[in-house]
C-alpha cells in the first residue's frame, strides 16, 4: 500500500488535474489523503467531491498552519507501508507510483527517486538528480551521505516530492520538523530520511513528476525576515547532522551555510532597501562567511551565484552597489525575454 499525501491550500484552479493524475495511477493499491489546510477558496469542497467519487480518497480539513503542518497531518492519518507526496498545483505521470514501487524491496529504510519536469507557460524543462542513476547501498550509500549538502547543486534533491519513502523514515524523523520554518522546509524531513536510509535508488530518466511554475508567484519581493528564516534553516540542518553524524557532517554544514547565506544576500541586493549594505555585511559576519570561504573551496557555476560570492568575499559599499545594479540588470533582461514570448 502506498499513501499519497497532498497538502491543499487555495488550489481550486489546479486541484482537479492533480487529483485525476493520482487516481489514474496504474498502481492501484493507493490511499490518497487530501489535506485541506484552511483554504479560503473552493478547494475544500472539491476535495470532498473527489472523496465521494473514489473510496481510496480521504479528506482532512484543518485550520491553516502552513505546508509542513499539512503534510504532517496527512502522514499521521496515513496507513501505507510507503509514503509519497504530491503538491496540489503539480501533477504526475500515470506510471509514477508503479515505477517507484517496482524498485522497492519491502525492506525498511528505502527511498526510491524519479526525476521531474518544470512546467512553464513556454514549455517544460527536464531536471535530474545530480547523483547518477542506480542503486546505492552499503559503502556507496555512505559515500553519498558524506556529500548530501554543501554543494551548489544538491546531490539528491531535498524535495519531499518525486520520491517513495519507507514509512518509518518519515514517521521516525518528524521530530525534526518545525512548522514555523517556511523556507526550504522539506530539508527538515528529507535530510534525516536520507541520513537514515539503507537503500537509495535513483531511476534512469523517469521524468514522472511535473512541477508547475507559476510566474505570478516568482516576483522578487524583499523579505525582511529572510535572514531569520535562513538562520533557522541552517540551525535545523545542524541539529539533524549532529544527531545523525554522517561522515564529514561539520564540513557539509559549514559549506551549506555559505550557499544559504547567498539567498539572504541576494534578497538584500535585489531589494535594495535603505541599509542594505550594512545588513549584507552583518549577514556575512553573523554566518561566519569570511572564515568559511578561507577554509573551503566554494565552487559556483551559475552566474548569479558568482556575483553573490564576489560580494560576500568583501561586502563593502562598492561591491554591494555593484551587485545590486547587476541583479537589477539581470532581472530587467529576464523580464524583457518573458515579455517577448
Amino acid at each position: 500500500m502506498v499513501s499519497v499525501i497532498v497538502p491543499v491550500y487555495n488550489g481550486e484552479s489546479y486541484l482537479e488535474k492533480c487529483v485525476r493524475s493520482i487516481t489514474g495511477q496504474s498502481w492501484r493499491q493507493l490511499e490518497i489523503i487530501l489535506v485541506n489546510d484552511g483554504s479560503r477558496d473552493k478547494s475544500g469542497q472539491l476535495c470532498d467531491s473527489f472523496a465521494e467519487e473514489d473510496p481510496r480518497i480521504r479528506v482532512i480539513h484543518k485550520e491553516n498552519g502552513g505546508l509542513m503542518s499539512a503534510w504532517m497531518a496527512g502522514v499521521t492519518e496515513s496507513s501505507g507501508e510507503y509514503l509519497c507526496f504530491v503538491d496540489c498545483d503539480d501533477w504526475v505521470d500515470t506510471r509514477m507510483v508503479e515505477a517507484l514501487a517496482e524498485k522497492a524491496t519491502g525492506c525498511t529504510g528505502e527511498i526510491i527517486c524519479c526525476n521531474f519536469l518544470i512546467e512553464r507557460p513556454d514549455g517544460a524543462t527536464k531536471h535530474r538528480h545530480e547523483l547518477p542513476w542506480g542503486t546505492y547501498e552499503g559503502v556507496s550509500l555512505e559515500e553519498v551521505k558524506s556529500r548530501l549538502l554543501g554543494n551548489e547543486r544538491r546531490t539528491v534533491s531535498m524535495s519531499r516530492c518525486m520520491k517513495l519513502f519507507s514509512r518509518e523514515l518519515i514517521t521516525e524523523n518528524m521530530k525534526y520538523c518545525n512548522p514555523k520554518i517556511r523556507m526550504g522546509e522539506d530539508v527538515n524531513i528529507v535530510l534525516p530520511a536520507l541520513c537514515d536510509c539503507r537503500r537509495l535508488v535513483i531511476l534512469e530518466d523517469a521524468l514522472y513528476y511535473h512541477y508547475f511554475y507559476n510566474p505570478a508567484s516568482m516576483v522578487h519581493r524583499y523579505d525582511e525576515k529572510m535572514e531569520e528564516g535562513i538562520r533557522a534553516l541552517s540551525d535545523a540542518v545542524w541539529t539533524v547532522f549532529r544527531d545523525k553524524e554522517p561522515e564529514g557532517w561539520e564540513k557539509q554544514w559549514e559549506k551549506e551555510s555559505v550557499y544559504l547565506a547567498m539567498l539572504a544576500v541576494k534578497n538584500e541586493l535585489r531589494g535594495g532597501q535603505p541599509g542594505y549594505v550594512a545588513r549584507t555585511a552583518a549577514i556575512c559576519e553573523n554566518m561566519g562567511i569570511k572564515s568559511r570561504l578561507s577554509a573551503y573551496s566554494i565552487e559556483t557555476q551559475e552566474q548569479a551565484n558568482r556575483i553573490l560570492l564576489w560580494v560576500m568575499k568583501q561586502p563593502d559599499g562598492f561591491r554591494c552597489l555593484a551587485g545590486k545594479n547587476l541583479f537589477a540588470l539581470y532581472d530587467w533582461w529576464i523580464g524583457r525575454k518573458a515579455y517577448k514570448r
